[in-house]
């Protein structure tokens, strides 16, 4: 089925702040035949999203960031979080797409802003929705090659309220934090697991390139 078996009867915006909440009113074909009776959604309106590992084959590093979410604060207020556990989170670079811009563009500002890296080159990954039972969220996933021998320090746009640590880390280091749970942003660990399936693959091509 494809999104001609969807009605949408009535679609408002209650909610228009940081984020936009949209409302909808709406029936979808059934598997069995016919149609589902109408039903009464609230869907969490993001916008489109990038994120991208950024890698020296040179070095051998990835350059993460370290970073405040609202989000991961508001989770571990929650009974399912140990009481160390920190809405401080290594993540990927990742950002917004604006309008007219296309997600590899993004991409690539978005390594500038926030950890003051140039791309030199991309690999496009993949993209997924986020949680598509309650938003409309998807996201890009690229790899960048970066010159990470001086990669560090604090970056991020003051306007946007980014407090960004940038810093290098082995990929074998990475992947430790990965089983361990130390990385447990979603977009983060879909990125870096793909990583850590093509590691070597993308190494060899980049410094034979």
């Amino acid at each position: 089925m494809n999104r001609n078996d969807i009605q949408v009867i009535k679609k408002t915006t209650p909610f228009q702040g940081y984020f936009r909440i949209d409302h909808y009113r709406m029936k979808h074909r059934l598997f069995e035949g016919g149609w589902s009776a109408e039903m009464s959604r609230e869907v969490f309106e993001r916008g489109h999203a990038v994120t991208v590992a950024l890698y020296d084959p040179d070095l051998d590093k990835l350059v993460l960031i370290e970073q405040f979410r609202p989000g991961a604060m508001a989770a571990i207020a929650s009974p399912w979080f140990a009481d160390d556990a920190s809405p401080w989170l290594i993540e990927t670079v990742a950002g917004i797409i604006d309008q007219g811009e296309t997600p590899e563009i993004v991409a690539r500002r978005e390594a500038m802003e926030e950890a003051n890296c140039e791309i030199k080159e991309i690999i496009p990954v993949c993209q997924y929705f986020v949680s598509p039972g309650g938003s409309s969220e998807s996201i890009f996933v690229f790899c960048g090659r970066v010159d990470a021998s001086s990669a560090g320090g604090v970056h991020g746009l003051e306007a946007e309220h980014e407090n960004l640590r940038v810093f290098t880390v082995s990929p074998a280091q990475t992947f430790q934090w990965l089983d361990s749970g130390k990385i447990s942003n979603a977009m983060t660990m879909i990125a870096l697991n793909w990583f850590r399936l093509n590691h070597q693959k993308v190494r060899d091509i980049w410094l034979d390139a």
